[in-house]
C-alpha cells in the first residue's frame, strides 16, 4: 500500500521502501532520487549501477560527514553557496539533510545575503539548468516545458522578473537565484518535496547596462518590456501556469514596487498567488511588533508607527499593521491614523501630483503638518516627522544605509521608555542601522530586530541576541497551508493569522532578552506551527473547508517530506 504523497510503500511485513524504475546513469542523475555511495550491494546489482560508483558503501552520517567537509573547506561564501548548489544538483535528500544539521550556519549561505552575490555573478557561475526560462517567444509554449516536470504533481512556484531582487535592483536572468533559494527554504522549512517545487525565472529583458554589455551574460540582450506588452505577457504566463500546473501556489518574488501590487491585485482572485515581498515581509514584521508590546507590557493600539520606505515591503508592512490594529479593536479611521509612511520625498500626502495608488491608503491631510517647522515647503522628512509627532516604532524597508540617527533614537525616547527600531533592509550593507549602534544611542533600552542576520551585541555588560525578521518564519508554512487546504484564494487573514502564530514561538527567555523572533534552528517547528494556526482557522471558519472534521496535524504530515534514504525496488 502507499503512504504519505511520495511514493512511498509498505510491504506486507510493513516495511517501508520507495518503487523505482530508473537505471544505471540515468538513476545517479536524477537528483531527487540519487544516493551515490549510499546505494546498497543489493541495490546496485538490482539497479545496475555495478562499476559506476567507488566499490566502498557509506551510511548516511559518512556522507553526511564529507559533504560538511567540503563545504568548510570552501574558502569564501560565494565558494559556499556554490559547493552547497552543486550538491543540491546531485544528491537532494543529502543536500536537504546537510542544511537542516546546520541550518544556523548555511541559511544565510543559501539565501540573504549570500544569494544576492550570486544573483549578480550568475552567468559568470553558471553551473547546471533548474526551473524554467520564459520569454515572449516561449511563454506559449509552457505546455511543451511542463512535459520535462511532473506536470500536475507541481505545488509551490516561485517566479521573479529580477528587477528588484533584494537591495540590488534589476539583475536581469540572474534573478533566477531568488526561486532557487526560496523553494530550498520551502523544502528545509515545511518539508515540500522537491519534486513538487518549480523556480521560474521571468526573462522580460534588462534595464541593467553593465549586464547588456556583459558577452557572457545568459538573459536576453534588450532592454526591459514595459507597459500593455509586459501586461499581456504576464497574463500570457499566468494562463498558462493554471493550465498545465493546476494544483500549484504561486509565488511573486522581487518583482518592482508597482508590478508587485498589479500582478498581485491582477491575479489573487484567478489562482491562489502572494507576494512574499508585500504579504511575507509584513507578516513577519508583525509578528516582530507582537513580540516587542509584550516586552513593553503593552499593545498594537498604543503605538505609532513610521515605515521608512513605500515600497512593496514597506506598504506591506502597513497594511498588515493595519490588519492587527483591526483584529485587537481599532475603528478603520484610528488604525490609519497611527500609521506613517516615508518616501524618497518625504511623508506621503494625499494631495500629491502623480501618488501611486498603493500608498494612497496611508496618505496623511496636508492639514496634519500646517503647524510643524519644516525646512523645505511641502516636504516632511524623518527628522522632522520624529521631532513633531509621538512615534514609538521605527522601520525600515528603504534599503538606505545608515538611514536611522542617534537624534531619532533619542527622540523616540522622550515619547516611550523602549522604542521599537527595526531596521530590516537587506543585504547587510543596505541596513538602515547597525543593532549595536542603535543599543548604544538607547542606552540599551531599544528593543532592536533587523532583516539581516547580525552577531549578538554586547552593551554594558548585557548580551543581545539580534532577532532576525526573516519572511523564511512565514512563507513556508502559509505556502503548506495554502497546498494542504487546496485554497482558491491566499487572503490577507492568512498572514495575520501567521503573525501571530510565529510572535507564540518567541519565548519568554527570548522576549526577557529583548528579542522578538525564534532562532532560525527552529524553522520548521515555526513553520508547522504557522500551517496549524492557518489551518485551524480554516475549519472554524470556513463551512466548505475540506478539512472539516480532519486531523489538521495529520493532514498536514502527508504532506511534509523527510531527508532520509529509503530501500529502494525496482518496478
Amino acid at each position: 500500500m502507499t503512504i504519505g504523497k511520495y511514493l512511498r510503500w509498505k510491504d506486507e511485513e510493513g516495511n517501508e521502501f520507495r518503487p523505482v524504475s530508473l537505471t544505471g546513469t540515468e538513476l545517479l542523475n536524477d537528483r531527487t532520487l540519487n544516493k551515490s555511495t549510499a546505494f546498497t550491494y543489493e541495490e546496485r546489482e538490482a539497479f545496475q549501477l555495478s562499476g559506476l560508483l567507488p566499490p566502498r558503501v557509506q551510511t548516511f552520517d559518512d556522507q553526511l560527514n564529507r559533504v560538511y567537509d567540503g563545504f568548510r573547506n570552501a574558502s569564501t561564501d560565494i565558494e559556499k553557496y556554490l559547493f552547497l548548489r552543486a550538491l543540491q544538483d546531485r544528491n537532494e535528500t543529502l543536500f536537504y539533510a546537510l542544511l537542516s544539521q546546520h541550518i544556523e550556519e548555511m541559511t544565510p549561505i543559501i539565501y540573504t545575503p549570500t544569494v544576492g552575490k550570486a544573483c549578480q555573478e550568475f552567468s559568470h557561475r553558471y553551473q547546471k539548468a533548474r526551473g524554467l526560462y520564459i520569454t515572449e517567444d516561449n511563454v506559449d509554449n509552457m505546455g511543451e516545458q511542463a512535459r520535462h516536470f511532473t506536470g500536475k504533481d507541481i505545488k509551490i512556484i516561485v517566479v521573479t522578473d529580477s528587477q528588484g531582487i533584494l537591495g540590488l535592483g534589476d539583475q536581469g536572468v540572474g534573478g533566477m537565484g531568488i526561486p532557487i533559494g526560496k523553494l530550498s527554504l520551502y523544502t528545509l522549512g515545511a518539508g515540500i518535496h522537491p519534486a513538487h517545487c518549480l523556480p521560474i525565472a521571468l526573462d522580460v529583458g534588462t534595464d541593467n547596462q553593465d549586464l547588456l554589455d556583459d558577452p557572457m551574460y545568459l538573459g536576453v540582450p534588450r532592454k526591459r518590456m514595459r507597459g500593455e506588452e509586459y501586461k499581456t505577457f504576464i497574463n500570457k504566463f499566468v494562463r498558462q501556469v493554471k493550465h498545465h500546473f493546476p494544483k500549484a501556489v504561486l509565488q511573486w518574488e522581487d518583482f518592482s514596487k508597482s508590478n508587485a501590487f498589479d500582478n498581485l491585485s491582477d491575479y489573487e482572485e484567478f489562482l491562489p498567488s502572494f507576494n512574499d515581498d508585500i504579504q511575507g515581509t509584513g507578516s513577519v514584521v508583525l509578528a516582530g511588533i507582537l513580540g516587542a508590546v509584550k516586552i513593553k507590557g503593552e499593545s498594537l493600539v498604543d503605538q505609532t508607527y513610521v515605515v521608512y520606505g513605500a515600497g512593496a515591503g514597506g506598504v506591506g508592512v502597513a497594511d498588515q499593521i493595519f490588519a492587527g490594529l483591526l483584529k485587537e479593536g481599532c475603528s478603520h479611521a484610528s488604525a490609519r491614523d497611527r500609521i506613517f509612511i516615508l518616501d524618497s520625498q518625504g511623508l506621503v500626502f494625499d494631495d500629491r501630483d502623480g501618488l501611486d495608488e498603493y500608498k494612497k491608503r496611508y496618505a496623511k491631510p496636508r492639514s496634519l503638518a500646517e503647524n510643524w517647522h519644516t525646512e523645505e515647503l511641502g516636504k516632511v522628512s524623518l527628522t522632522e516627522l520624529i521631532n513633531n509627532h509621538p512615534v514609538t516604532v521605527l522601520l525600515g524597508t528603504s534599503g538606505i544605509g545608515g538611514a536611522f540617527k542617534e537624534e531619532h533614537i533619542q527622540k523616540m525616547m522622550e515619547y516611550t521608555k523602549r522604542p521599537m527600531v527595526f531596521p530590516l533592509s537587506n543585504p547587510t550593507a543596505n541596513c538602515e542601522a547597525l543593532p549595536e549602534d542603535i543599543y548604544k544611542w538607547s542606552d540599551g533600552q531599544a528593543i532592536v530586530a533587523t532583516g539581516s542576520p547580525f552577531d549578538n551585541v554586547i552593551y554594558n555588560g548585557h548580551e543581545y541576541r539580534i532577532g532576525q525578521g526573516n519572511n523564511v518564519f512565514i512563507f513556508p508554512g502559509v505556502g503548506l497551508a495554502a497546498i494542504a487546504s487546496k485554497t482558491k484564494k491566499i487572503t490577507l487573514d492568512m498572514f495575520t493569522m501567521a503573525s501571530y502564530a510565529l510572535a507564540e514561538c518567541v519565548s519568554e527567555e527570548d522576549l526577557a532578552a529583548g528579542c522578538v523572533y525564534p532562532r532560525i534552528s527552529e524553522l520548521k517547528a515555526v513553520s508547522l506551527r504557522v500551517a496549524t494556526s492557518i489551518l485551524t482557522n480554516m475549519q472554524a471558519t470556513d463551512p466548505m473547508s475540506i478539512l472539516r472534521g480532519k486531523d489538521v496535524k495529520q493532514e498536514l504530515a502527508e504532506h511534509m517530506w523527510e531527508p532520509v534514504y529509503l530501500p529502494y525496488r525496482r518496478v
